[in-house]
């Protein structure tokens, strides 16, 4: 099983480049993050057109918002608010073989890393932290968790570390949040078991750069982690960078994870 996990930033915006991805990669499920759409204008139809029949979308106007395709069954599951206050930013559901897949897109921060200056700082901390305390009552459950966590949590997971210690996503407060996020399930980072440090392993550019490929300011944010029995079923990792450069692109890339299930 191949799963796949973009942020697409306006799933409707850029379903050319949705359907050209679902074509040439042909993932079994593809978990989207910042749909930016309401459950009831959600492009059902050029997705079931390429077999993905099977859908599940948590959606909101304009901002935020998340969404399961898939080729395969899905049960659906819950859709958790660990930013408390209505936000569509996870949707869970159960695969055929009872794994469970969880897709989330937690808050980018704002600019400033002070809770007492910028509140979003704060929320994107405290999201993070209702998240560890989920994650520990996951004990012997198989769970893959994956979507854009807006934290590039090693110095090689961004183009400078120096430069980005005081950069909200690269923090050291944000990543201490991270790492007992992924101490609370013993959760493995499946991008890092293929793409061991220091190599480079980037999913997000900014807009701002003239060009993104040769400025490759680039940053981890986008992750895919799993259970540790599930891990082990894990047999390939990549990052989709080529994405990066289509028409009309997001500014993540997709990653994909494929499985021997």
């Amino acid at each position: 099983m191949k799963i796949a996990s973009w942020n697409i930033n306006s799933v409707r915006f850029r379903m050319e480049i949705v359907e050209k991805f679902l074509r040439e990669e042909a993932p079994d499920v593809l978990c989207l993050q910042e749909t930016k759409v309401i459950d009831g204008d959600f492009p059902h139809a050029p997705l079931r057109a390429l077999g993905y029949d099977h859908i599940v979308i948590h959606g909101q106007r304009m901002h935020h918002g998340v969404a399961i395709v898939s080729k395969v069954p899905l049960v659906e599951d819950d859709r958790l608010d660990w930013q408390a206050n209505g936000e569509a930013r996870h949707v869970g559901v159960r695969l055929p073989n009872g794994v469970r897949l969880e897709n989330v897109y937690v808050p980018a921060g704002g600019d400033i890393p002070d809770r007492e200056k910028n509140p979003k700082f704060g929320q994107k901390l405290d999201f993070v932290e209702r998240m560890t305390r989920w994650s520990e009552g996951l004990s012997g459950l198989p769970v893959i968790v994956t979507g854009d966590f807006n934290i590039a949590p090693l110095e090689c997971d961004v183009w400078n570390h120096k430069q980005l210690l005081d950069v909200v996503s690269h923090t050291p407060v944000e990543v201490a949040a991270l790492g007992r996020l992924q101490a609370a399930n013993d959760w493995v980072d499946l991008g890092r078991r293929f793409i061991p440090a220091p190599e480079r392993c980037f999913t997000w550019w900014s807009y701002r750069a003239k060009d993104w490929a040769a400025s490759d300011r680039g940053r981890r944010l986008d992750h895919m982690w799993a259970s540790g029995d599930v891990a082990a079923q894990a047999t390939a990792h990549r990052v989709c960078e080529p994405c990066r450069g289509w028409l009309k692109p997001s500014d993540h890339v997709p990653i994909v994870t494929e499985f021997a299930f």
